[in-house]
C-alpha cells in the first residue's frame, strides 16, 4: 500500500518536530542535524505511518498507530497510509521546503509549551504556509509535559492570538506530549478530520519532482551485474507503471556543452520504502529504479529534473516571468528588489540563479543562469544575498 497524501511538519527549530514525526510514525527522520552540520545538500526527511481505528472504541481514543487497540487489545483496522516530510526548521532550508510544497497536502505547525508564542521561525513558517495556499493546518502545542497545566492554557491563549486574522484562526490545537506519546490518539484524530486526502485525477499526464538520486552499485560489481541509477521523489500528479519510458528535463549537461539535454529512460521498478509496487502515484516518496547509467544519478546528481512520459513534460524556461510578493523579514531589512540584482529561485526541487529585469512591485522577469523544467503556475520560493548567505526573501508563481 502506498502512501495517500503528504503532511509536512513545520515549526521553530527544536520545537519538536522530529520527535513529533518519531510518534507519529516510529521512525526517527533526524538525519537532517548531521546534513546541517557538515554542509551537505539538504534533504527533506520521509517517513510513513498507517492510520488505525479500533471498531470497538470511541473516537478519539479509537485512532492509533498500533496493530491493536491499546486500550483494549482489539486488532485495530488501517484507515489510510499517510507520508510526514520532516522540514527542517533551520533557516537555509525553509527553501527547500517551499520548493517542496507543491507536494504537501496539509501541514502540523509545531508550537512548543514551554516557550512564548511565536518565536521568529514559527511566524516565518505559517507566513510560508498562508502564501503557499496550505489550508489544512493542525496545530500541535508540544512539550506540556514541561509547564504546569496554568501555563498550557497561557500559552494556548497566545497560540489562540498569534492564528488570529490568518487563515489558520479556527485550526484545532491539539497539546501533546512527544516524548511520553501523550495524546497521540486526539492528533490522529484531528488528522482524520482536518487534513483530508485530496481527490486526484489518475488520467493526469504523470510528473515526478526528483528529489535524490544514487548509484545503488558496490565498487568493484562486475559489468553485467550492474544496475542503472536509481531516482527518489514524488509523483506530483497521475501515475507511472512499470515499464513506462520516461524523460528527465531539464536533463544532463554533456561534456563540451554549456547547457542541460534532456534524457530518456525506462522504469525497471517502482517501491515505496520496502515494498515493490506495480504502478506509482501521489503520496509519498517513491523509488524508481531506470536504466540510466549509475554514474548520472551518483550523489544526487539528477536532483532538480522533472520525470515524466516523453514529449509530455511542462516547457524548459531559460527565463521565467514572476509574480510575486516580499515576506515581512523581521531579522533582516528585506527591501524592494532592484533591476539587476541576483536572485535565486527554487521551483519543485531545482534551485537557479537568475538576474532580475523589468522589476515592479510585484512582478519581475528572471534571465536564468540554469535551465529550469516547470509549468505556469509553478510556485516559487526566492532568495537574495544578505551579507554572506542567501536569505528566503519572498515567494511567487511563473506566469
Amino acid at each position: 500500500m502506498q502512501a495517500e497524501l503528504n503532511i509536512g511538519l513545520l515549526g521553530h527549530v527544536d520545537h519538536g518536530k522530529t520527535s513529533v514525526t518519531k510518534m507519529l510514525t516510529g521512525t526517527w527522520t533526524d538525519v537532517h542535524s548531521m546534513e546541517v552540520k557538515r554542509g551537505i545538500t539538504i534533504k527533506l526527511g520521509y517517513a510513513e505511518t498507517t492510520i488505525r481505528k479500533c471498531p470497538k472504541c470511541p473516537e478519539p481514543q479509537a485512532f492509533t498507530t498500533e496493530d491493536k487497540c491499546p486500550a483494549c487489545g482489539t486488532p485495530a483496522l488501517s484507515v489510510r497510509k499517510v507520508s510526514f516530510v520532516d522540514a527542517p526548521g533551520h533557516e537555509t532550508l525553509m527553501a527547500t521546503v517551499i520548493a517542496a510544497s507543491s507536494i504537501l497536502d496539509g501541514a502540523l505547525l509545531i508550537i512548543a509549551a514551554n516557550e512564548a508564542c511565536p518565536q521568529p521561525q514559527t511566524k516565518e513558517h505559517k507566513m510560508v504556509l498562508e502564501i503557499l495556499g496550505v489550508k489544512n493546518v493542525v496545530v500541535v502545542q508540544n512539550k506540556i509535559d514541561l509547564v504546569t497545566p496554568e501555563k498550557a492554557k497561557e500559552h494556548h491563549k497566545q497560540v489562540k492570538e498569534f492564528l488570529k486574522g490568518s487563515i489558520y484562526e479556527n485550526a484545532p490545537i491539539i497539546p501533546i506530549s512527544a516524548n511520553y506519546n501523550v495524546n497521540l490518539d486526539l492528533l490522529l484524530d484531528a488528522i482524520e478530520k482536518y487534513i483530508p486526502t485530496p481527490k486526484r485525477d489518475p488520467g493526469e499526464e504523470p510528473l515526478l519532482y526528483v528529489a535524490r538520486s544514487f548509484d545503488v552499485n558496490k565498487p568493484g560489481t562486475g559489468i553485467d551485474k550492474l544496475v542503472g541509477g536509481v531516482i527518489g521523489g514524488s509523483v506530483v500528479q497521475g501515475t507511472f507503471r512499470l515499464g513506462d519510458e520516461i524523460e528527465l528535463a531539464p536533463g544532463i549537461t554533456r561534456i563540451g556543452k554549456s547547457q542541460p539535454e534532456p534524457i530518456k529512460s525506462r522504469i525497471t521498478s517502482l517501491n515505496a520504502g520496502s515494498e515493490k509496487l506495480e504502478s506509482a502515484s501521489s503520496g509519498g516518496l517513491i523509488g524508481i529504479a531506470t536504466t540510466l547509467d549509475p554514474s548520472l544519478a551518483k550523489s544526487d546528481g539528477l536532483i532538480g529534473n522533472v520525470i515524466g512520459h516523453p514529449g509530455k513534460l511542462p516547457p524548459i524556461r531559460d527565463e521565467i516571468s514572476l509574480e510575486y510578493s516580499l515576506l515581512d523579514r523581521v531579522d533582516f531589512e528585506n527591501a524592494a528588489i532592484k533591476e539587476g540584482e541576483a536572485i535565486v529561485v527554487s521551483v519543485g526541487t531545482s534551485t537557479s540563479m537568475g538576474i532580475a529585469e523589468k522589476v515592479k512591485k510585484s512582478s519581475m522577469h528572471l534571465n536564468l543562469k540554469r535551465k529550469v523544467c516547470a509549468q505556469k503556475g509553478s510556485k516559487v520560493a526566492i532568495s537574495r544575498r544578505v551579507g554572506q548567505r542567501w536569505r528566503l526573501a519572498g515567494a511567487g508563481k511563473i506566469v
